[in-house]
């Protein structure tokens, strides 16, 4: 489904489907009884790069509740990454199929069933602004369930059936929220996420990948691309991912990617399927045989992080690959605009981010279900100049 759908469909349907759980459950027995979690399922529908910032308030479920089962309930396209990180065992990762509406009532149902049938106590639902995840919090079962909840805020309603109820705050970065949500579990405090900021610097272990993967990858490369090899890599990544006002003008990244040509860099060109058109114009621009376009050639995640392994730096655009740095030690240059790396900043140590002053950024949020009122005319990305990229990424490549 095109996230426009899901939104159209969440803002109508979700809506009145979440008034109606709201009047069943003004009228049923509520025990006081206290719960201790015991099978605690996680709701993360989010799109997968994000998923790296829920890694600290997962570890601190598991070591807060070392009996409890964790599950993830996700998308199927999300279920790689989720893998990846060891969020939770594989058996215990429940996903659904979004590719259409069909498919993901189906799979709702089987996974709502699911949760049902193994007595699911506890739901920790990591949406901000989809209903959806809310609904299924409720139709579980589970006595405890925690999410985020507008109290006093207009906007983000999403049922006053989440019974742990934490404030939203758009001015701490989300892996910390992510924590109000654990803490929530046993507060006692009204909003339940009156506790200190914690500001540790969250690390999110590396990925390990075998020597022999490495060869076998690099083996690829050289026999599609066989000169790529001879110099040090930089990885362009030019798509805007679900959302593609997200984008920083490829006539830019051709910019930089020909600068880099020159310093005497190979240029990795990555992304998915839809990507394939900036990847051919940056290709077009360069004509070198030291650019090569990757879009499709990394065939999941996995291989996109092996990538990473040898490559110096990624330059990109805010999304996935800029979160999946934070696996790996590569130094990464994000390019922020309609959203804020205040929020949703890697976890990479060696990010560096880069965006704008301008007054109407970030204007993707919450409350606006991350739908921008520009039309495109993302200005705030176009403010960034190759310049400032270059120079940035010179100074990177030159600690290197």
């Amino acid at each position: 489904m095109k996230i426009n759908t899901k939104i159209l469909i969440d803002s109508f349907i979700g809506q009145l489907i979440c008034r109606f759980i709201d009047l069943i459950n003004f009228f049923s027995f509520k025990s006081r009884k206290t719960i201790k979690p015991d099978k605690i399922c996680i709701i993360l529908l989010s799109e997968m790069g994000s998923l790296t910032v829920t890694f600290p308030m997962i570890q601190i479920v598991k070591e807060k509740y070392p009996n409890s089962d964790v599950y993830i309930l996700t998308l199927k396209r999300n279920d790689e990454i989720i893998k990846i990180m060891n969020l939770a065992p594989e058996q215990n990762i429940i996903t659904i199929d979004d590719s259409s509406l069909i498919k993901f009532i189906l799979d709702s149902y089987k996974s709502i069933r699911y949760l049902r049938a193994i007595a699911t106590d506890t739901i920790i639902d990591c949406e901000l602004f989809a209903r959806i995840s809310s609904i299924y919090s409720y139709f579980s079962g589970a006595k405890i369930r925690v999410g985020f909840h507008s109290h006093t805020q207009d906007g983000l309603y999403r049922g006053n059936h989440i019974n742990r109820k934490v404030l939203y705050n758009p001015y701490i970065h989300i892996s910390r929220q992510f924590l109000n949500l654990a803490d929530a579990l046993e507060s006692k405090e009204y909003p339940k996420n009156k506790n200190r900021i914690n500001n540790n610097n969250f690390k999110v272990p590396q990925i390990t990948i075998s020597e022999k993967e490495k060869t076998n990858f690099k083996d690829r490369i050289e026999s599609k691309f066989s000169d790529f090899l001879k110099r040090p890599i930089v990885i362009i990544n030019p798509g805007g991912g679900m959302l593609p006002i997200r984008a920083w003008p490829v006539e830019n990244y051709c910019i930089v990617a020909r600068s880099l040509l020159k310093s005497g860099y190979s240029v990795a060109v990555t992304g998915v399927s839809h990507d394939k058109e900036p990847a051919e114009q940056i290709l077009a621009t360069c004509k070198s045989p030291y650019c090569a376009d990757m879009v499709g050639f990394t065939r999941s995640v996995y291989e996109l992080l092996i990538l990473f392994t040898f490559s110096k730096l990624l330059i990109t655009n805010d999304g996935g690959p800029g979160h999946f740095s934070c696996l790996t030690s590569l130094p990464s240059i994000i390019l922020f605009g309609p959203e804020t790396p205040v929020l949703y900043g890697s976890l990479n140590p060696n990010a560096t981010n880069i965006q704008a002053d301008i007054s109407c950024s970030p204007c993707l949020t919450a409350y606006n279900h991350r739908k921008s009122p520009c039309n495109g005319n993302n200005l705030c990305l176009k403010a960034i100049k190759p310049e400032q990229v270059l120079n940035k990424a010179s100074e990177v490549l030159s600690l290197l």
